[in-house]
């Protein structure tokens, strides 16, 4: 049985809370929030201690692993305090709002030897993975493109970062796990429409990958409906990916009926992370991966600033 907290629940951390509470080799002890009412709720609910001031979580020393899902800004005080403590991490994406931070983050817990997970959790979903390996046996022959789409409506929760690194951040990390390719260079466009969104409410990013595949981009909080979709283009077909609905289509050259079993990608993504506690080994998902996504969509934020391509190579690598 592994011991686990949560910090922060609300939207994000109460799914956290209700997954670990579910799970049979895992014991919910305790759960921290800045608001009471969302706090008392969520003990309650889950039978596991309240707690207002997180600090008390993390001095409990039956909490072996916490989940982090605070606002963006302030991953880094509660990641590293966790470190600190001598817990392992699962923090939400992205994993820094600076790339300082994330490196920060990542080195501390080598020091400490804890292990850093980031959620990054549409990796999980059995489409991605599915896609992962039709792509893996040459289904649609050599990939050429790569074109996404994540809109809806704007979430009123989110008030300290834009629809890039909330949104945007989920497909460039898709497809750099779906090619297991670099992005070499990005250029993206972003505005801001709506007078409560203090960033930017959409983007339209463009990259290039090493091999030569083009990803395209289009996010935003504007569109009054949500849709979540990713279209892959090969030489002998298309992948057709909805990620909300779990469904693929493959057209062209070996056009087939996918098959794919339902799954809480969420629920496959905590169960991974505590996998790797128990068996001692790298989480699927880690820090330095968090790092990468966020470098990503920090390229992105740089050339809608300067109106120019950003190459990767300018962005700072792991120390």
């Amino acid at each position: 049985m592994v011991n686990v907290g949560v910090i922060g629940v609300g939207a994000m951390g109460y799914n956290h809370a209700r997954v670990y509470y579910r799970l049979e080799n895992v014991n919910l002890i305790g759960v921290s929030d800045v608001s009471e009412r969302t706090l008392n709720k969520v003990s309650k609910k889950y039978d596991a201690i309240g707690y207002n001031n997180y600090d008390d979580l993390l001095k409990n020393p039956e909490i072996e692993v916490v989940s982090i899902c605070v606002p963006t800004t302030h991953h880094f005080k509660v990641v590293m305090d966790a470190i600190e403590h001598g817990k392992h991490v699962l923090v939400e994406k992205p994993i820094a709002f600076t790339l300082e931070e994330a490196e920060g983050m990542i080195a501390y817990a080598k020091k400490k030897g804890v292990k850093l997970g980031t959620g990054h959790v549409e990796r999980f979903n059995p489409a991605v993975q599915k896609a992962k390996e039709l792509i893996e046996n040459d289904v649609i022959g050599d990939i050429v493109s790569a074109s996404a789409k994540r809109v809806g409506p704007f979430p009123p929760r989110i008030k300290d970062v834009g629809v890039a690194i909330d949104l945007a951040i989920h497909d460039l990390d898709v497809m750099y796990y779906i090619f297991d390719e670099e992005v070499t260079q990005v250029y993206a466009t972003m505005g801001s429409i709506l007078e409560k969104c203090e960033y930017e409410d959409h983007a339209e990013i463009m990259t290039k990958f090493e091999n030569g595949i083009t990803g395209i981009l289009e996010v935003n909080w504007l569109t009054p409906y949500k849709k979540r979709a990713l279209e892959i283009t090969g030489t002998d077909g298309i992948i057709a990916i909805d990620y909300i609905d779990q469904t693929i289509d493959v057209d062209g050259k070996f056009a087939q009926d996918v098959q794919i079993e339902h799954e809480e990608p969420l629920k496959d993504e905590i169960k991974s992370f505590i996998n790797s506690i128990i068996n001692d080994e790298e989480p699927e998902i880690t820090g330095e991966d968090g790092l990468n996504a966020l470098k990503m969509v920090l390229a992105a934020n740089k050339s809608s600033k300067k109106q120019v391509p950003v190459s990767l190579d300018e962005i700072r690598r792991v120390k």
